[in-house]
Formats: structure tokens, C-alpha cells, sequence
């Protein structure tokens, strides 16, 4: 594709692993984090910083933004200071975060009124996923849109399939998360069940990753729950925020989802003990 400024907003864990792949391509890649030090390795890279949101508005023609939460996102593209105002006519924005469907449509209502471009393209596969650029990539917005930023997709993603209108990248997030969470508690069931039968967990994980029951949580988180490993790829704190909007969008369509309901109360329950800022895997936790 035509070499542009390429803009990337939020440089958490998930956010400098995409980064670090762009920054392999001839563009130039612009950064902005709220914590500048999360960012200096990237700086050492090559990737250019900006001071503000602003600032990356008007210097990229392209800009991604990876963010904790849907209030987050509004205030980053809508606030005082936000994105939207200053950008450039035919900006495309790439928001890579989990967020609400309706704040996709939203955004992507506001965008389209100044002559802009969204696409809600949230992923899967964490940190793991992020450093390896086999990310899943889910999209919803302009396909035209869509079209012109494959190529960038394709640097850090695999799987990446486009939903339709906006709003169905978060929706199909939300489909990914909901197998998660239940997917987590089996995991998390499973190895504690082999632990009491007094067998050898990873000699368990040997045998059951790789036939019926094998999954992704079950061969990249297991054995981080086997070795008491809870560093974060993806925060407790943020996966209570994806089922939180889960549990709303289902109850507007009036869909009971018991499975979801469960993994939501365990996870708040490991957030009421202090394990917000470990990674999704210290659910093992929970069963002591």
C-alpha cells in the first residue's frame, strides 16, 4: 500500500506487541501513550512520539487506537481534545479495543458527518497473538475502508475477517469472549481435578491439549496456571469489562446465557480479592 503516517494510540501490552510489527514496515509510526516510560523501548525502535491525541490526528493519515474501556474510547475520539476534530479529511481510525457496539455506530455516525472513516476492529489471542502477529482480527465498518488497511492487518493479524456495518466487529468480539469465559472455567476445572486425582499436570495437558478438548486457553494459559504464572496478556480487570458488555448486549436481546452469568461472578469475585492486574489466567486462583 501507499507509504502514510501511520498513528498508534494506547501502548499497553497487547498495543506494543502490534506496534513492534509496523514498525518492520517503510512507514513511519507514531505513538502516543498516557505513561510516555511504557513507551520508550518502542521510541529506541524507531516509532516517532507524539505528545497528544492531537498531535496524532493531524500528523497520520491512518491511526489505531488501543484503550482500556468504552468510556475511554468516547473521550478519546469525542472529549474536548479529541480525535474526531482534529483529524484529517478521509482519516481512517482502526479502534483495536474491546468496546460497546453502540459506541461503535455512534462513533462511526460522527466520523462519516466530518468526512471520516472507523472501522471496530477488535482481536483475540493476546499478548501471545500480539508478539507473534497471528492476531484474530474482527471488523466491522466501511469495507472500502476495511480494503485499504488490510495490508496493516496482515503485519500483526491471521484471522481477520470482515463483519459488516459498525458495530459488528464488537459484536463478533463479543461472541469470542462469551466461549472464553466458559472455556476458562473448564480449564480452570480440569487441571484442578487432575491436581486432586494426583496425576502430573502437564503430563494432563500432554494428553488433552491436542484432542477433543483442546482450545488456545487450554495450550497458552494451562501451563502459565501450572507454573503459578499470573503475568498479564490480557488483565482480569479488562475481561469483567468485555463480559460486563456482553451481559448488557445479551439482556437487550433477551438471551439467558447462564455460562457467561457464572464466569462473570467468578471473575468478580477474583477482582474482590486483588487479582485485577493479572492476566485472566490466575482463575485457577479461585479454586485454592
Amino acid at each position: 500500500m501507499e507509504q502514510k503516517k501511520i498513528g498508534f494510540i494506547g501502548t499497553g501490552v497487547m498495543g506494543t506487541g502490534i506496534i513492534q510489527h509496523l514498525l518492520a514496515l517503510p512507514n513511519e509510526i507514531h505513538i502516543f501513550n498516557r505513561t510516555k516510560k511504557k513507551a520508550d523501548s518502542l521510541i529506541e525502535n524507531g516509532a516517532f512520539w507524539q505528545d497528544s491525541p492531537a498531535h496524532i490526528a493531524q500528523t497520520c493519515q491512518i491511526i489505531f487506537t488501543m484503550v482500556g474501556y468504552p468510556k475511554d474510547v468516547e473521550e478519546l475520539y469525542l472529549g474536548k481534545d479529541g480525535l474526531l476534530q482534529h483529524a484529517q479529511e478521509e482519516t481512517i481510525f482502526i479502534d483495536l479495543t474491546t468496546s460497546t457496539p453502540s459506541l461503535a455506530v455512534k462513533l462511526n455516525q460522527s466520523a462519516e458527518e466530518l468526512g471520516l472513516f472507523i472501522l471496530d476492529a477488535p482481536v483475540s489471542g493476546g499478548d501471545v497473538g500480539a508478539k507473534n502477529g497471528t492476531l484474530s482480527i474482527m471488523a466491522g465498518g466501511s469495507e472500502k475502508s476495511f480494503s485499504k488497511v488490510l495490508p496493516l492487518f496482515k503485519t500483526f493479524g491471521e484471522n481477520i475477517v470482515y463483519h459488516g456495518s459498525a458495530g459488528s466487529g464488537q459484536n463478533t468480539k463479543m461472541s469470542n469472549q462469551i466461549v472464553i469465559a466458559s472455556t476458562m472455567i473448564g480449564v480452570c476445572e480440569s487441571l484442578t481435578y487432575a491436581k486432586k486425582a494426583g496425576l502430573s499436570l502437564d503430563l494432563v495437558l500432554k494428553s488433552i491439549s491436542t484432542g477433543a478438548a483442546g482450545s488456545w486457553s487450554l495450550s497458552n494459559l494451562a501451563p502459565r496456571m501450572i507454573d503459578d504464572d499470573f503475568a498479564p496478556g490480557f488483565y482480569v480487570k479488562h475481561f469483567i469489562k468485555d463480559l460486563s458488555i456482553a451481559l448488557e448486549e445479551a439482556e437487550r436481546m433477551e438471551l439467558k446465557l447462564p455460562g457467561l452469568q457464572l464466569a462473570y461472578s467468578l471473575y468478580n469475585e477474583l477482582s474482590n480479592s486483588g487479582y485485577d492486574d493479572n492476566g485472566t489466567q490466575a482463575l485457577i486462583a479461585y479454586y485454592g
